[in-house]
């Protein structure tokens, strides 16, 4: 499991004070500068209501030090960390109107990405011993890919395209548009990218023209799982297969053991729900 922070220290910053300015706006926490006294203290706790997986705590961190640089956080768990509810997650002392400050962006940060990573751990319990291997999509909100990619990971699943440079996937509207399969799959390959060129399918019947064409790899789009043994059987080993389409926690299970060797499921970080996790105080 890779749970090192995809983003350096410079994109970091660049993140926290971008969120940072969208909270503040142009005149500041008004309710904290107008209710805090200036050189008040404050000892919080951060912890989960719910059992989660975590992610995202160093943007957490970075978010405190942001605008207290003199803060101490003592982190409490890591990410990749399954915590079980009431489990502390980090303890901060700072600055009271700073920490004040920060805090819903550190909290809103963690929650979403917590709450992909539980949600993907979920699936990946969910095929436990069956040797499928759970992908993410490029189903991420605009802008936060990057991270909630590094959730999934988090969770114990496998990222698939980062961005549509990374591979050639061609769907059924490349194939609509060319006239067949075979038709886009060698213009993919004189292309000469490099890239690996994988195919959706729909139907058993268009895998023997897209292995005969050179796909690399196949995707089983919204197929059964009686569907999906009679292609991983007609297949035998030649090239990878990965299901995808109206996959859940419910179906997952079912399609894994049909003997495809990925599954994709765009709801890890399309529709995962954030984690409840609160900011306690402690004492002053």
């Amino acid at each position: 499991m890779n749970t090192e922070l995809p983003l350096s220290a410079a994109e970091v910053d660049a993140f926290v004070q971008s969120t940072l300015a969208e909270d503040l706006g142009t005149g500041g926490d008004v309710t904290s500068s107008s209710v805090v006294p200036a050189t008040a203290r404050l000892k919080a706790v951060m912890e989960t209501r719910e059992p989660m997986v975590v992610a995202g705590l160093p943007l957490a961190i970075a978010f405190f030090r942001a605008l207290d640089p003199n803060c101490t956080v003592e982190a409490k768990a890591e990410d990749g960390q399954k915590l079980e509810a009431g489990a502390e997650i980090l303890i901060v002392t700072g600055n009271a109107r700073a920490m004040l400050t920060a805090e819903r962006s550190a909290l809103n940060t963690v929650q979403h990405l917590s709450g992909i990573a539980t949600l993907t751990r979920a699936y990946v319990d969910a095929i436990a011993g069956t040797g499928a291997v759970l992908l993410d999509t490029r189903k991420t909100l605009p802008g936060l890919r990057m991270l909630e990619k590094y959730a999934t990971r988090c969770g114990g699943g496998q990222n698939h395209r980062l961005r549509l440079d990374d591979g050639i996937l061609i769907k059924d509207n490349h194939i609509a548009i060319v006239g067949s399969i075979e038709a886009a799959v060698k213009a993919a390959k004189s292309a000469n990218t490099g890239l690996e060129v994988q195919v959706e399918v729909d139907t058993i019947e268009q895998i023997e023209p897209a292995l005969a064409a050179g796909a690399d790899r196949l995707l089983l789009d919204n197929m059964t799982p009686d569907t999906l043994r009679k292609a991983v059987a007609l297949v035998g080993g030649r090239v990878p297969l990965e299901a995808s389409g109206g996959v859940n926690l419910t179906t997952i299970r079912a399609i894994a053991e049909t003997g495809v060797n990925f599954i994709s499921v765009g709801r890890i970080t399309q529709s995962a729900p954030a984690v409840d996790i609160g900011l306690d105080f402690i004492s002053a």
